[in-house]
């Protein structure tokens, strides 16, 4: 995995598909689990940048934008 060091936080928009954004929701939701009053506290934009992130990392992205075919 690249070092933290190596990374830059940039703001895009992207498009995923709303299943794709309610399985997110879900799943933080699950992690977070509820507080004393019964409320979640999850940042579910900050989780759907996590997962896009990770993502990417995991599947070559720098290879993706290397490759000139890919523009």
């Amino acid at each position: 995995m690249t070092n933290e060091k190596d990374l830059i936080e940039i703001h895009v928009n992207v498009k995923i598909t709303t299943a794709s954004l309610q399985t997110i929701v879900e799943n933080a939701k699950k992690i977070a689990g509820r507080n004393e009053k019964g409320h979640y506290r999850v940042d579910t934009a900050g989780k759907v940048s996590e997962i896009i992130s990770r993502f990417l990392l995991k599947n070559d992205f720098e290879g993706f934008v290397s490759d000139i075919t890919n523009y």
